[in-house]
This record gives C-alpha cells, structure tokens and sequence, in this order.
C-alpha cells in the first residue's frame, strides 16, 4: 500500500512537535525553508497555501553538530529512521513511513549554491530560525524557482524589513554578511529582482501587496547596495561572471530530496 502524503497541516504539526520536543531535550533546533515560512507568516496562509498553490513537502532542521548523537536519540523515539543516502555536506535524512514524512537534518551551517552559518544564531529566534536566514536560505538558490519566489513575496508580505531579528527581516545582518562575499552578492541581488518580475506575473496578488513588497525588497537591496564592502568583495567584483561565484548543487541534494525518496520508496512498494 502506498502512503499517502501529509497535509501542510500536518507537516507543520509535525515540524512544531519535534522542535518543542527538542527544546526539552536543551537542543537547538530550528524550522526552515517552506515549512518554516509557513510557520512564521501566519497571516498569510491562506495566500500561500490556498492561492497559490504553494504545498509543502518536507520538513527543513537545523541544529548545531555536537547535537547530533542526542538528536538521532530523540528522533528514534518519535519513529523516525535514518536514511541512507549520503551526501557531502554535514546532514542526516530521517523518514517516519507511518507518518509518510521525510525530514531533512543540517548541521552547524546550510552548504548548498551559497554557504549560511547559523552557529551563534540559533537562540535569536524560534520555532524557525530567523527571518533573515529563511530568507536568505531561499535567495542563495542559483535556480531559483516559483516554490522559493512565493516563499519570498510571503516573507515580505508579512514583515517589515529592519535591524533586528524577532519578527523582522533583519536587513542590516544580511547587508554585512553580503558585503564581503561578492557572489553570494550577485545571487541574492539578482533573485530579489527575479522574484519581483515573478510577483508581477501572480494575478492573486493586489496592487497594494505587488506595491508593498517591491518597497520592502527595494529597502533591502538598498541597504546591500550602501552597505561599505570589504577589500576582497571589491577584489571577486572585478572578476564577476567570468569565474562561477557559486557551488554547484545537483536538484536532488538542494531542494527535491523529499519527492526524490518518496518516489523512491513509492517504486519499491509497487514492485
């Protein structure tokens, strides 16, 4: 028999759960990507999931590395097993087959097309890491697609852009981050103007919402562009595209993992 796929709803429960659960346990773990977006807008669930169209396929964590022993303890618990796939990036898959969830594991930092350390940053917010790190979390993406531009219009939708992390795009952490690593940059800077075209395009979306996220993304790249740059960005500068400025990241191991396994397992149970 072939398991069915979870609600949003029940991701989000689920997601909720094993990071109370882990904070019981003192680990630090944290929500992120889709489901974390989720989870911290709020008022704009219904825009996401129902108009458009956004579902949820996974849960994202991150925790620190010395967690790991007592995480993987803590998960047992709860049904999950680890999967075997391995990758070369600092991360564990687990999957719960009577729930049909696939959850998705960093550690200490995310490696994908841009690297995004979260030491010393875990404790800044919760059940989801910080809206600044959700949101770079989705423009470090090369490829990026209509699942991650709908998570950005959400994001901006819901916050204001400011210089502090609770409940606000903290737009100063990100401007200094970015001014000393050009690529990470060029990628950011480009997705911003990429998702802005793409909101143009979305008929669910009202003037006043096209208006107010085009002002808060514009505060944004404001903010990186005025931000003073260190002497090696200004050095990666004169290269630009002539030298690739991202790691490259195969669609499996950055953003298609729960459908790949799911498919995966779905094959094995047909045969």
């Amino acid at each position: 028999m072939v398991q069915s796929t979870p609600t949003d709803e029940q991701f989000v429960a689920e997601a909720v759960k094993i990071v109370d659960g882990a904070k019981n346990a003192n680990i630090p773990l944290r929500i992120m990507a889709g489901c974390g977006v989720r989870v911290h807008c709020p008022g704009h669930v219904e825009l996401h999931q129902r108009k458009m169209q956004r579902n949820l396929r996974d849960i994202d964590f991150v925790t620190l590395h010395e967690c790991r022993d007592p995480l993987r303890a803590s998960l047992t618990q709860l049904g999950y097993s680890p999967d075997l796939v391995k990758f070369e990036m600092d991360r564990d898959i687990y999957d719960d087959k009577a729930k049909g969830i696939v959850i998705d594991i960093f550690y200490d930092r995310l490696n994908m097309c841009h690297s995004i350390d979260f030491v010393g940053r875990l404790e800044n917010d919760f059940p989801t890491v910080t809206l600044a790190d959700l949101v770079l979390q989705k423009l470090q993406i090369i490829e990026i697609n209509e699942r991650d531009a709908k998570d950005i219009i959400v994001l901006f939708l819901e916050h204001e852009v400011g210089d502090k992390d609770r409940e606000t795009i903290n737009g100063k952490y990100i401007a200094n981050l970015l001014s000393n690593d050009w690529g990470f940059y060029y990628t950011v800077t480009e997705n911003i103007k990429k998702c802005n075209n793409l909101a143009l395009k979305y008929s669910m979306l009202s003037q006043e919402e096209l208006q107010l996220f085009k002002a808060r993304t514009q505060q944004l790249l404001s903010e990186i562009e005025t931000a003073p740059k260190s002497f090696k960005w200004r050095m990666r500068q004169k290269v630009g595209k002539r030298a690739i400025w991202y790691n490259e990241v195969e669609e499996k191991e950055r953003g298609a993992l729960a459908e790949y396994l799911i498919n995966k397992k779905k094959a094995k149970q047909i045969q």
